[in-house]
């Protein structure tokens, strides 16, 4: 078997590419030929020494464009990219060859279903957002501050000035929407999506034709066993984006209001202002994965505030594998992984009262300890290993790979198809 990953970028930036990374690396050390096509540099160091071969066209991502102009228009259709690719996967041979996209909103554009089709090649899509059926990629109303739920590209999308930035790149967004479903029909190309948890399966599943079919492939964490923290809880612990979306500015209200500490990892377009408004909360800034995890041993709970769907996030799961309790907001794909009550709690998403309540009551280090030790419990019962993740994907890959062997016609020795009674 020969996988062709696809993404935007060649190294770790961030959840989407860590996933395709990762799994590259884990399928080649199966023996599986893996190669990896992306837009921009650079290169994660490990791949190629792990026998992975890498396509890197050297793109701008939207950080790094000089011209917003220029790179706009490589948004909407990246020719390049689709030439490249076209290239790439000519040379493959069709008998073994299946193409696993892991993202293209972020550089390499919809253009690259030009290339897939003409390439004739089986191949799926892991839905780590919501780009291939919404313009701006997350259902959310960024003025609103809600979740949007309106149909993606009908009237009411269209009109709704929803992006986070402005209305005129919301233009831009539905004008490369237009591209990808009714040029590239990436919709239609996509015969099997995976996806990362079940409330992102039941949002997309109404918008994507009929038939197509849904595999569950849990994203892998990387969180080596060890003992639960035996010492006194320390404080209630945000990480990521500091960010409305994230729900940063309620996690801040409702630790003021609960009399409670909030100690934020991170960074992002909030943190000045909740560190103005909020001088008790801590910003710590940005750590690397050890330091994250070793302040999840030593936290009271992880909290999760999140009011928009999400895909899986993954800071959830490293905090209940670290033996941390998770308040999570009830509107996120978090959710799924809380035992409610057992392993944390759910709250109603944007209710800085009702999260208050929570942190309040999680201020008995008895109950602290004892819902970490089943938070613990639960996880390592059935961890999202990278084995774990790599197996099911294999299992994937080999239904995709049997349907579409199917659908070829046996050849006699002529190359011509046998006659079918």
């Amino acid at each position: 078997m020969h996988v062709v990953l696809v993404a935007d970028h060649a190294a770790i930036n961030g959840g989407q590419a860590k996933v395709a990374i990762e799994s590259a690396l884990g399928l080649a050390a199966r023996g599986v030929r893996v190669s990896l096509f992306a837009a921009v540099g650079p290169v994660d160091p490990r791949l190629e020494p792990a026998g992975v071969r890498v396509v890197c066209l050297d793109q701008d991502d939207v950080t790094t464009a000089r011209s917003k102009l220029a790179f706009a228009a490589q948004a909407i259709w990246n020719g390049p990219a689709c030439r490249a690719l076209a290239a790439e996967l000519a040379a493959c041979d069709p008998r073994d060859t299946l193409v696993h996209v892991h993202a293209f909103a972020k550089a390499l554009s919809p253009s690259i279903g030009t290339a897939l089709r003409a390439s004739r090649l089986p191949c799926l899509y892991t839905m780590h957002e919501f780009f291939l059926v919404c313009p701006t990629g997350g259902f959310y109303a960024y003025p609103a501050q809600r979740i949007c739920h309106r149909t993606p590209m009908s009237p009411a999308c269209i009109v709704a000035n929803c992006d986070a930035r402005s209305y005129p790149r919301k233009v831009a967004r539905m004008v490369r929407h237009a591209g990808l479903a009714h040029v590239a029909r990436l919709p239609e190309l996509f015969a099997h999506v995976i996806t990362i948890s079940d409330l992102q399966e039941s949002v997309v599943r109404p918008l994507l034709p009929r038939g197509t079919a849904f595999h569950r492939v849990d994203n892998p964490i990387a969180v080596a066993p060890a003992p639960v923290h035996d010492g006194p809880p320390g404080d209630f612990l945000f990480v990521g984006r500091i960010s409305t979306e994230k729900g940063a500015p309620i996690f801040a209200e409702a630790a003021r209001r609960a009399g409670v500490r909030a100690a934020f990892v991170g960074d992002g377009p909030e943190r000045a202002d909740l560190a103005a408004r909020y001088p008790e909360a801590v910003m710590l800034g940005w750590r690397d994965a050890a330091a994250v995890q070793a302040l999840m041993r030593r936290a009271r709970a992880l909290v999760f505030p999140s009011v928009w769907y999400e895909g899986q996030p993954l800071t959830v799961y490293e905090a209940l594998a670290c033996g941390a309790p998770v308040i999570v907001s009830d509107a996120c794909a978090g959710r799924e992984a809380v035992a409610d009550g057992e392993t944390g709690f759910w709250f109603r998403s944007g209710d800085a009262d009702d999260l208050a309540a929570h942190l309040r009551r999680l201020t008995d280090d008895g109950l602290a300890a004892r819902m970490g030790q089943a938070a613990h419990e639960r996880y390592w019962a059935a961890p999202l290993t990278l084995d774990t993740h790599l197996d099911r994907l294999e299992a994937v890959y080999g239904t995709v790979l049997r349907e579409a062997a199917a659908r070829v016609p046996a050849r006699g020795p002529l190359g011509r198809p046998f006659a079918t009674a």
